[in-house]
């Protein structure tokens, strides 16, 4: 590994804490863990900024942060409209960061997969939302303060937030909403007046796929020479890679009646740029004996593909399936046991920025059907199917040709072993060393 500037020193680096407030499990969660885990394992002070009412009372911050992540927002309408005038008038407001004391007086050994060990903790009330408001209303970013600013703040999120005496550091992970606008719900213009932004005023974008960094350069000329591509690592922790399988395949078929090998995966949440209408027309047709086994905790609106696609029409045809299971929204340390369980995961995307499934399942030695296009022949690499995701003939016939040929499905078990060491920690770590020696030496 290269020398670096900053090496002999120990940085101060804070990472939002925006998507690790989200009730369930999102991918840009799962990035902001590894990338707050991989900063402490290389020797850096790791802070968090969130955007939760913790209160005024400092003994009992740490309680009240740890109540609020992740909890479900359950209100009337006239309390969701009461909210929103107060994100609104907090949009024109001076917001004051509180700190968070980190001690031993709450138990998180609960979500310690969710939420990373962080060395010190601030947070604001609804700063994410004042600050979406605030730009709105005035098309810049929210100028927020510490007390002594770290060295880097990395927004995981192409969020409207700028921490005054710090370099800021935005991750865009894809530009979807710009580039295939009809898979998404975003206000457009609000999300290219966004990214515009980050990109003209941050002291650096990160991207996660070379896919992603050109087509953010296409869009944004001015990025270029400013952008680094750091990839992503996997969070499949060391002790579930080297666990006994048969414990995994175990577990796996006392609580679901699934056998190793002999189901085929798709999970994560049920956005239309997921593909899974196509996904099911091709599971369906392929004539695969093996059961499709999805695992979503959010369907976006898409009803027809709820309940493990028992409601969905193909070309005008309800279709039922009792070969079809649907599972909810489960502890990773969990899916992990059932992607490596798995025949095969399915991730026949119309689009991805990186591709975080298919990187868990090549590392977990599962094979994946993936598209083949976006970033995912990055990742995957030969240690799986590349398919047209828009024919679903195609990936009909990579779901058949995976369910009966043996031989197939241990060679690409064996080119994931390689293909995985492109995105290990060390590597990782190289990567995000470059990212900041560059930007601090600016």
């Amino acid at each position: 590994m290269p020398e670096h500037i900053w090496d002999s020193r120990r940085l101060r680096i804070a990472v939002d804490g925006y998507n690790f407030a989200m009730p369930k499990g999102t991918g840009v969660a799962t990035y902001g863990f590894t990338l707050a885990r991989m900063l402490k394992e290389m020797g850096h002070q790791v802070e968090g900024i969130f955007g939760l009412d913790v209160g005024e009372t400092p003994e009992m911050r740490e309680t009240m942060l740890y109540d609020l992540v992740g909890r479900e927002r359950t209100e009337t309408r006239k309390l969701a409209r009461k909210r929103v005038r107060k994100e609104k008038l907090r949009a024109f407001m001076r917001q004051r960061l509180l700190e968070v004391p980190v001690t031993d007086q709450v138990l998180k050994e609960g979500l310690s997969d969710r939420i990373p060990s962080f060395d010190r903790i601030w947070s604001s009330a609804s700063l994410f939302e004042a600050a979406n408001w605030h730009f709105r209303y005035f098309k810049t970013f929210l100028k927020i303060e510490l007390p002594q600013p770290p060295d880097v703040m990395h927004w995981t999120y192409p969020i409207p937030v700028h921490l005054m005496g710090s370099k800021n550091i935005y991750t865009l992970h894809d530009i979807v909403p710009l580039k295939m606008p009809y898979l998404t719900l975003d206000d457009k213009e609000f999300y290219y007046s966004l990214v515009k932004n980050c990109v003209n005023s941050g002291a650096g974008i990160c991207t996660v796929s070379q896919t992603s960094l050109d087509d953010i350069v296409s869009r944004f000329p001015v990025a270029r020479g400013r952008i680094f591509n750091t990839y992503q690592s996997s969070p499949v922790p060391t002790d579930v890679l080297t666990s006994d399988p048969t414990v995994d395949s175990n577990i796996i078929e006392q609580m679901y009646s699934l056998r190793r090998g002999d189901y085929f995966l798709f999970f994560g949440a049920l956005d239309p740029k997921k593909n899974i209408a196509r996904i099911i027309e091709a599971y369906l047709s392929s004539g695969a004996k093996s059961p499709l086994v999805i695992v979503s905790a959010r369907n976006w609106g898409m009803t027809d593909v709820a309940n493990g696609g028992s409601g969905i029409t193909i070309h005008g045809r309800a279709i039922s399936s009792e070969r079809i299971i649907q599972l909810d929204y489960m502890p990773r340390a969990l899916l992990f046991r059932l992607i490596r369980c798995a025949k095969a995961v399915l991730m026949p995307s119309l689009f991805e920025g990186f591709g975080l499934p298919a990187l868990e399942a090549i590392q977990l030695g599962t094979p994946v059907i993936a598209s083949n296009t976006g970033s995912l022949p990055e990742v995957v690499g030969n240690a799986g199917l590349l398919v047209d995701p828009y024919d679903v003939a195609e990936i009909a016939a990579a779901i058949e040709g995976l369910d009966s040929n043996i031989s197939l499905r241990d060679r690409l078990i064996s080119a994931g072993k390689q293909q995985s060491q492109m995105f290990s920690d060390a590597r990782y770590k190289e990567r995000l060393s470059d990212l900041y020696s560059s930007i601090l030496r600016e």
